[in-house]
């Protein structure tokens, strides 16, 4: 029994860590309009730091899934939080554009071990009948983060306690007390070898699955999603001020209450795809593809910014886009699970370094828009259409007869 509770109190852990990783990403997101001021930042020298943390973000999931599988994850998790977490302190230290550009490197770089370490820990502590449960605890942490980033930065940017250097810094230094608590509470047999059943040697090669037909609309898809996602979490406290007028305070509430609506949609995605199969019969497959469709017309919505002035109407919208866009990444999971029972770590891993890469640029490139228009309209409009780009996909390059086969394969397992 108290083995029990300690590796839900430890999943408790993965949960805050997840927090405190989306709250050190968000930090510059939520104080944007003073730091592109107080640089006399372009647009596009904003988005370049975005794009620098996306490449950053690539390596380091190649680099640290690597990393992980070789070194003791007690001592290497809290050494890659630590890093992002001096990345973010260091942060409101800098006084030129180049010198914060190095700390989003470095916070991109660290903070993507966070993922490896933090898997190899549930598959470390929990059965395989538990580890789905403790990965979605883990998850949770990263709408917590943005939720509660904004209200943190609220409080900490106000002119009684200080700028948004201040705000940097407490968020960055919370990665202290984390290693401490990790620490007291894991072990060093925790991460002794913990045995599945030994499986046979793998059916289908890596290379195999990589040349097919179905890996290529699963990238596709993940690009769409990625684009509208992160643009949407990078960009809206700028557009929200300085393309609507909304006060800093007023943009920061409400980028709360958008990411209470992305995990609202997320959660309701996953219910209505396990609604459509149990309820209504439908396979597997089919009802994650309704569901996608489902989540992608609510991200299309916003199209509808490029004629909204600031009121109701457009904060409904985007609330709505944000419900879709993370509605959208349970789908994503699972059409990878239908890949390849095998190799789903390594394809999560290659697929997300290929996304990062990729999409990565789009801030630049949205920031020159901007510069150029000085509208955030058009960008905003094109990211909620991104989505389609895997309705297309999966149309196109997923053949119809390994839809029968992944379910026979899924109710048989």
């Amino acid at each position: 029994m108290y083995r029990l509770h300690r590796k839900w109190w430890i999943c408790g852990l993965l949960l805050l860590a997840t927090t405190i990783n989306y709250m050190d990403r968000q930090t510059l997101a939520n104080a944007a309009t003073r730091v592109t001021k107080e640089f006399s930042l372009t647009q596009e020298q904003y988005g370049d730091m975005e794009m620098w943390f996306g490449w950053a973000f690539a390596a380091g999931s190649l680099v640290f899934g690597f990393v992980a599988d070789r070194v003791n994850v007690r001592w290497l998790y809290p050494v890659v939080l630590l890093g992002w977490s001096m990345a973010g302190v260091v942060s409101a230290w800098t006084r030129t554009y180049e010198q914060l550009l190095w700390c989003r490197i470095a916070l991109g770089l660290f903070e993507a071990a966070h993922w490896p370490c933090a898997l190899k820990t549930t598959f470390a502590l929990l059965s395989p009948q538990e580890r789905t449960m403790g990965n979605s605890v883990l998850q949770s942490g990263a709408s917590i983060g943005a939720i509660i980033t904004p209200q943190v930065m609220l409080w900490l940017m106000t002119d009684e306690l200080g700028t948004w250097r201040l705000a940097f810094q407490v968020v960055g230094f919370t990665g202290v007390l984390w290693v401490a608590l990790w620490f007291i509470a894991i072990r060093a047999s925790d991460f002794q070898s913990v045995s599945d059943a030994n499986e046979s040697k793998p059916s289908t090669p890596l290379m195999a699955v990589l040349l097919g037909r179905r890996f290529w609309a699963v990238a596709i898809l993940l690009l769409g999603i990625q684009t509208c996602w992160h643009l949407f979490r990078v960009w809206l406290p700028k557009f929200l001020q300085e393309g609507r007028g909304y006060s800093e305070k007023e943009a920061l509430w409400f980028n709360s209450a958008y990411f209470i609506s992305t995990d609202v949609g997320c959660i309701l995605a996953g219910a209505l795809s396990l609604w459509l199969a149990r309820s209504l019969g439908m396979s597997a497959h089919d009802s994650k593809r309704r569901v996608y469709l489902l989540c992608a017309l609510l991200t299309c919505l916003a199209v509808l910014v490029m004629w909204l002035p600031a009121g109701w109407m457009l904060l409904t919208v985007i609330l709505l886009v944000g419900a879709g866009s993370l509605g959208l990444f349970p789908c994503y999971y699972s059409f990878v699970q239908e890949l390849s029972d095998e190799h789903v770590g390594r394809l999560t891993g290659l697929l997300s370094m290929l996304a990062w890469a990729v999409t990565s640029p789009m801030h630049k490139i949205f920031g020159a828009v901007i510069d150029k228009t000085k509208s955030f309209d058009l960008g905003m409009a094109l990211a909620g259409l991104a989505p389609l780009l895997g309705v297309a996909s999966l149309a196109l390059l997923w053949p119809k007869g390994e839809t029968a086969r992944a379910d026979n394969n899924a109710r048989n397992a």
